[in-house]
């Protein structure tokens, strides 16, 4: 009787010994802080366009440092500003689709925000 007292308390011993270490592990995050696993899709989606070249804005030197784009095709890209979509590059003949596929993951076309100023009649 004695020896199953004792391998019970050594069990729940040990239980209670793991469960103190995860939540020192836990408790090590920062408050607030949520794992990338449960990020929302919208923070998703604004990380990774964070990483891409907005078409609209870049200069001649980042456009070279893309796949593909060399002198010409980076002036026609700044030439034919603004984008509406970064597909506009191809429906505009400005780059060929073969180009385009090789950087289309690579890069962005953002909208300027919209002042707070209504439009001139």
């Amino acid at each position: 009787m004695k020896s199953i007292c004792r391998n019970l308390a050594v069990s729940v011993l040990a239980l209670l010994f793991a469960v103190s270490l995860a939540s020192i592990v836990v408790a090590g995050q920062e408050p607030g802080s949520k794992p990338e696993a449960m990020a929302s899709p919208a923070q998703m989606a604004n990380a990774a366009a964070a990483d891409k070249l907005d078409i609209n804005t870049a200069t001649k030197d980042q456009l070279k440092g893309l796949p593909g784009i060399g002198d010409a095709y980076s002036q026609k890209i700044i030439d034919g500003r603004p984008y509406r979509t970064k597909l506009d590059l191809v429906h505009r003949k400005i780059i060929p689709q073969a180009t385009y596929d090789k950087i289309k993951d690579q890069v962005i076309a953002k909208q300027p925000k919209a002042s707070g100023m209504a439009p001139p009649k």
